[in-house]
Formats: structure tokens, C-alpha cells, sequence
């Protein structure tokens, strides 16, 4: 195997095609940790053999690993655990020894771990608890030993999980502890049944302790207009609308939560539909991971954000944090996400352009109120179609910035881990774990994209970025509008001038990249103009190579705000005399 074709077969910077189901044979090249900004690798189903590459654990830009299906051998490399981008790791059906490495328990971004039909041995790591975003699992038939960590987030696995283990403990019908599989589960002992008696009078002084301390004490309410806490650690109201709900309600109506009452799945929660006693929906996200280490801080930033009010943003109406799951209770959106109706499988409308425009305006007002009107300002990491929800009105409404950072206004950058999904993923941010609010107007770019072509921002291998610039270059990115747009639109430069704009957001330099504001007022002025004449098939073509990659005397006719500008001014200087131009609304 040629290495050098295998890095020739890259589409883009930073992207390995996929690999997977050839018969490429022997090891895996260790070469493989040289390619720095690599997000995807793909061996599966061929026949590498030898150890898993421990180089691949320089990769901190990986998002997926996929080694399954080949005849590796040898232990998970504890290097593994550096991998701080990783979402998705399968190195399923092979013959992997040893014991799963205690540092995978450092990658908080790990949304899947795929390990089995392999010979792993000894026990699973408590370590992995910590994997706070991690919500598949499999490590079925290894050779695991010992008990399952129940004593956190790993009780939502089924059994599915951890069966082919006959020396693993867990609750499931077959397992060595299986109180079902135990002869004298009936026989008790005089030692058992004196145990039993002095924890039976414990339980009931605590209980008359407890009672005695409630009977004498008021419910304690918390500071601020609309806030209390009902059943003291439960729930805490942040909205008039639950005031009358206690966690107790919540779950009655709910059948504590039944599968009949879930709207949606994410990555790393599920999210139901509960019907409050005053008529009022709400939606509850219920989230997949344990109790951060500071709760106190983590209720303050909840409380902050249910502070924050707008017209484009979903309002956070309470929270609940108990041991048996992190709840967060928000407004609920009748008409889904604006992925379900661009994507969805059964789509309820057809959106003809003003309504993608209004929708564009809405999400881009709701972030730029994050950025600018908020303080401290928020960054949103994970902007993206199934983020903006559509009222009755399909007002757009951006959610799930609870996983946000409040970030200090003194600051330019936040280090951390690398948050987001693929496709919207500010390339620089995946390449330095530096943050700012560029980084949220990358991926709102994508969306605008999705807006306008009606494709996903990655299906299979097609990466919708790319594939736009590709066309742009080419100046036959007409091709890709969706025929929605196209028989709807009512002036033609409005989707040339959207194009633009998406583009000049998906900037590789943060710096080049204009500001939500200037974002928001741009997309508002073309719903203020006035409607020219139905768009026809025969749009005219925007000449994008002139536009993003040439300085002539054409390309400063297209911008009259640059076209003062000297021959020999550098690529940076032009790009920011562009944006200038586009916060002016003079394209």
C-alpha cells in the first residue's frame, strides 16, 4: 500500500476520504499521525493487521476513528486518550488484548465507543464515567471482569451493552450476579436478618428526622422575580408558567418520562413533550451525563441563561438535578427544527424563500443579541439547522445554548475542548480549541447555505462548504439552489447577495469573517426591499472566482466600496475592505 496515494486521495484540507471496505493489507501506517488537521479516518473492513498505530493519538483534531472489522491486535493505545475532539471510536471486531485504557476517560467530547468482539480483559475503567457526553457503548463479548460503574452514568446502557462477558457483573438475566441465578437467594442468615433490622431502624430516624425538620421550616424560595424552588434540590422555576408544578407533577404527567411522551434524540439527551396542568407545552431535554463538579456554578449559569429574553431565542422556563437525571425544561416549538424541515423524512411545508429569509433573520438577530446585548457575551458552539426552532409563526428561535460559556468581556479567545458538529465546525477553531464569536458565525453561515441549496451540511461524504466553494470557483454555484428558492424568490440578487454573505461568514481567517450584527442587518434589508419580479430558471450566474479570489478592475466594480483600492494591497487587507462593504449593505 502506497502512502503517499492515500494522502493524494484527500478532497480538502483536512479530510481523508473513506477508506473503508477495500483489501488494503498489513499494518496500519504510523505515518498516519503526521497529518495533522485529519477529522475522519476510515480503515474499516479491509485486512490490516499488527498493533492499533499509537501515532494516531497526535490527531487532537480527530472527530471519528474507525478501525473495525480488520485483524489488529495488541492493547488500545493509552495514547487514545488525547485524542480531546474525538466523538466517534470503533475498533470493533478485532483481536484487541489487554485492558480498555483508563485515559479514555478523559475525552469529554466522546459521543460513541464501539469495542466489541475483541479479547479485552480485566475491568471496565471507572474513568469512563466521566465521558460526560458519551451515549453509545458497546464492549460485548470481551473477556471484562468485575462489576459495571453503577454508581454513575452508566446505569442508561442496556444489557445489550456488556452481554458475551460470563465473568462481568451486572444487572441482566444470565449475568454471575444475577440475583435471579442465585440457588439461595431465599436463605437468610442470623447475621442478614440483624443487618436488615438495624437498617430498617436507621431509615425510619432518618425519615423522622427529616419530617420534623420540613414541619418547622418554611419552603425556601430563592431571589429574583419568577424564581423558586419547588421540593428544595427537584426543581427550580424559572418561568410563571411552571410556577404551579412540582417535579412530582411533572413526572405524573409525563408516566416518569415514557417513551410515548419523546419529540426528539440527540447525541447526548432525549428530549419529551409534557403538557403542563394550565394547557402550556414545554419541552424537557434530559441530559446524559452526571452532575458537574461545581454545582453551584453550573446552577448559576442556568440561571443565567433562563434570565435571557428574546424574540428569536427558546426561553430555559427550570431545571432539575437529581441523581436520577439532569432535566432542563424549555418553551416549546410547534413547528420542530429548521433541520426536520429542510431534511426531515416526511417534510410538513414547502419553504419558499421569504420564509427561509425570515428564518435567516430571526437566527442571525437571536445570535447577534448573544454576542453584542449579553453580559457577560455568550458563544453558542453548536449552532446549526436543529438548533433553530420554528414557532407556530416558524419565527426562528435559537436553542441549546445551555451547553454555553459565558465568556469575559476582557477576553478575545477561550481555550477548550472542541465543541460542535460536523460540517459546522469553524476550521480554526478545530484547529487551535481557540473560541470567539467568529467561530458561532462560521457555522450560521452554513446554515445559510442549507437555506439556500436545501442540502444537508454533510451527507455521506459530500461536504456542503466544499462543495459550494467548488462551485464558486467555477462560477456554477447556481447549480446547487434549491428549485424552492429558485420559483419563489422575488428578486434575483437577493440570493446572490445571500451567497455572498455565506461565504464571506465561512472565511478560513476568523478576521475576514463579518460580525452577527452586521450579518443580521444585511439579511434585514432584503426583507425591507421591495419585491422585484419572480425569479425564473435562468438566474444569472454570480461570477464568485472574481469575487473571492481576484482583485481587477470587475471584482471592484462589484464592490464600489473597494475598488479605490491600490493594485498591490494584500489578500487580507482586500477581504477587509469586502466586509466593510458588506456591513454597510452596499453589495
Amino acid at each position: 500500500m502506497c502512502m503517499h496515494y492515500l494522502v493524494l486521495t484527500k478532497k480538502a484540507f483536512g479530510f481523508l476520504r473513506n477508506l473503508s471496505s477495500n483489501q488494503f493489507k498489513g499494518n496500519v501506517p504510523v505515518e498516519l499521525g503526521r497529518i495533522m488537521n485529519l477529522d475522519t479516518l476510515d480503515l474499516s473492513s479491509n485486512g490490516f493487521s499488527g498493533y492499533v498505530p499509537a501515532t494516531v493519538g497526535d490527531l487532537e483534531h480527530l472527530l471519528t476513528l474507525n478501525f473495525s472489522h480488520n485483524y489488529l491486535i495488541g492493547p488500545v493505545p493509552a495514547e487514545y486518550g488525547n485524542l480531546k475532539s474525538i466523538q466517534t471510536m470503533d475498533l470493533s471486531f478485532n483481536k484487541l488484548t489487554e485492558r480498555i485504557p483508563e485515559d479514555l476517560g478523559r475525552l469529554q467530547n466522546l459521543a460513541s465507543l464501539i469495542l466489541n468482539n475483541n479479547k479485552l480483559n480485566g475491568e471496565i475503567p471507572d474513568e469512563l464515567t466521566n465521558c460526560l457526553s458519551l451515549a453509545t457503548l458497546n464492549v460485548s463479548y470481551n473477556n471484562l471482569t468485575g462489576r459495571l460503574p453503577l454508581n454513575k452514568n452508566f446505569s442508561r446502557f442496556t444489557a445489550d451493552s456488556f452481554i458475551g462477558n460470563t465473568l462481568l457483573c451486572g444487572n441482566w438475566k444470565g449475568s454471575i450476579c444475577d440475583p435471579h441465578a442465585t440457588k439461595s437467594r431465599g436463605i437468610l442468615t442470623g447475621t442478614m436478618i440483624i443487618c436488615i433490622a438495624l437498617g430498617v431502624i436507621a431509615v425510619l430516624s432518618v425519615v423522622i428526622i427529616v419530617s420534623f425538620y420540613i414541619s418547622n421550616h418554611p419552603r425556601p424560595y430563592m431571589k429574583g422575580p419568577s424564581k423558586f424552588v419547588q421540593d428544595s434540590s427537584k426543581l427550580v422555576v424559572l418561568h410563571m408558567d411552571m410556577a404551579l408544578h412540582s417535579y412530582e407533577d411533572i413526572m405524573r404527567i409525563t408516566e416518569d418520562l415514557s417513551e410515548r411522551y419523546i419529540i426528539g434524540f440527540g447525541a447526548s439527551s432525549t428530549v419529551y413533550k409534557c403538557v403542563l396542568k394550565n394547557s402550556r407545552p414545554i419541552a424537557i431535554k434530559r441530559i446524559y451525563s452526571e452532575l458537574p463538579h461545581n454545582v453551584q456554578e453550573f446552577q448559576n449559569e442556568l440561571e443565567t441563561i433562563g434570565s435571557i429574553k428574546h424574540r428569536n431565542l427558546v426561553s430555559l422556563h427550570g431545571y432539575s438535578l437529581t441523581p436520577q437525571g439532569n432535566l432542563l425544561f424549555y418553551e416549546y416549538m410547534e413547528n420542530g427544527s429548521l433541520w426536520d424541515l429542510l431534511h426531515g423524512i416526511s417534510k410538513k411545508v414547502k419553504l419558499d424563500w421569504e420564509t427561509r429569509l425570515k428564518i435567516a433573520v430571526g437566527a442571525a438577530e437571536g445570535l447577534a443579541y448573544l454576542h453584542h446585548d449579553c453580559n457577560p457575551r455568550i458563544i453558542h458552539r453548536d449552532v446549526k439547522s436543529s438548533n433553530i426552532l420554528l414557532d407556530e409563526n416558524f419565527v426562528a428561535r435559537l436553542s441549546d445554548f445551555g451547553i454555553a460559556k459565558s465568556i469575559p468581556t476582557a477576553k478575545t479567545h477561550a481555550s477548550t475542548f472542541v465543541l460542535g458538529t460536523i460540517g459546522y465546525i469553524d476550521p480554526e477553531y478545530a484547529r487551535t480549541s481557540r473560541l470567539n464569536e467568529k467561530s458561532d458565525v462560521y457555522s450560521f453561515g452554513i446554515v445559510l447555505l442549507e437555506l439556500l441549496t436545501g442540502k444537508k451540511a454533510v451527507d455521506h461524504e459530500t461536504n456542503l462548504h466544499q462543495l459550494i466553494q467548488a462551485k464558486a470557483d467555477n462560477n456554477t454555484v447556481m447549480e446547487a439552489v434549491d428549485p424552492e428558492v429558485s420559483v419563489t424568490c422575488m428578486d434575483p440578487s437577493h440570493i446572490k447577495k445571500t451567497f455572498q454573505l455565506a461565504l464571506l461568514c465561512t472565511r478560513r481567517s476568523p478576521l475576514e469573517r463579518p460580525t452577527m450584527h452586521d450579518v443580521s442587518r444585511v439579511l434585514s434589508s432584503m426583507l425591507k426591499g421591495q419585491p422585484a419580479k419572480p425569479c425564473t430558471a435562468s438566474l444569472k450566474a454570480i461570477d464568485y472566482a472574481q469575487l473571492f479570489a481576484s482583485k481587477d478592475q470587475s471584482a471592484r466594480k462589484m464592490l464600489p466600496h473597494v475598488s479605490q483600492q491600490e493594485n498591490n494591497s494584500s489578500d487580507g487587507q482586500w477581504y477587509v475592505r469586502f466586509r466593510e462593504a458588506i456591513s454597510k449593505n452596499t453589495l
